[in-house]
């Protein structure tokens, strides 16, 4: 029995480590340079940021859904604070670029948002990631909108410190507060 519940286990490991790349990213990890493309379709590249900065790195399902909202205008309202800990903001999610740049302006957000169409960066950092085209439709100014992702993403968070090394994650986000839970953290580690 307890040779088949450890075949069992190691079978799962392989499942999940074949399928992520890699089993994610932990505390004390060195994290790799990432490329995607942002808001206006512009390639952004995290080696300009990883070693010169502390990056806030969060995963979100859906952009223009409530608990992402609620999570993105938190770290608007939270920037100034993270500047002064020498951080950037960097959210994710499946979202093509026109529905995130939709997103930032209906909710003037100030940080880069960045498309992860097949799920490959969540993957890479561990977050589980749900593929398949959804939509959704919402009125912003009085025009409807189609907003288009290509993957679902669990929300998790990740703060990398200025040697480009995992100082905190959260798989279990509480969006609202979220960015007050990294601010702590940044405090705690610097």
């Amino acid at each position: 029995m307890q040779k088949a519940l450890l075949l069992s286990a190691l079978f799962i490991t392989f499942l999940v480590s074949n399928t992520f790349g890699q089993t994610g990213y932990n505390i004390g990890d060195k994290v790799d340079d990432f490329a995607a493309k942002n808001e206006n379709n512009k390639s952004w590249n995290a080696k300009n940021f990883l070693g010169k900065k502390n990056v806030v790195v969060y995963f979100y399902p859906a952009a223009m859904t409530g608990g992402c909202t609620k999570q993105a205008c938190a770290y608007r309202d939270d920037l100034s604070i993270l500047n002064d800990l020498n951080a950037i903001v960097v959210g994710i999610s499946g979202d093509d670029p026109a529905s995130l740049k939709l997103f930032k302006e209906a909710h003037s957000l100030n940080f880069t948002l960045l498309s992860d169409p097949n799920g490959e960066i969540a993957k890479h950092f561990g977050v589980p990631v749900k593929e398949g085209e959804k939509s959704i439709i919402r009125t912003i100014s009085g025009i409807e909108y189609t907003l288009n992702r290509s993957a679902t993403t669990a929300r998790w968070t990740f703060v990398i410190d200025k040697t480009g090394k995992v100082v905190y994650k959260s798989t279990n986000v509480n969006a609202a507060e979220d960015s007050q839970a990294v601010i702590k953290a940044l405090k705690k580690a610097n």
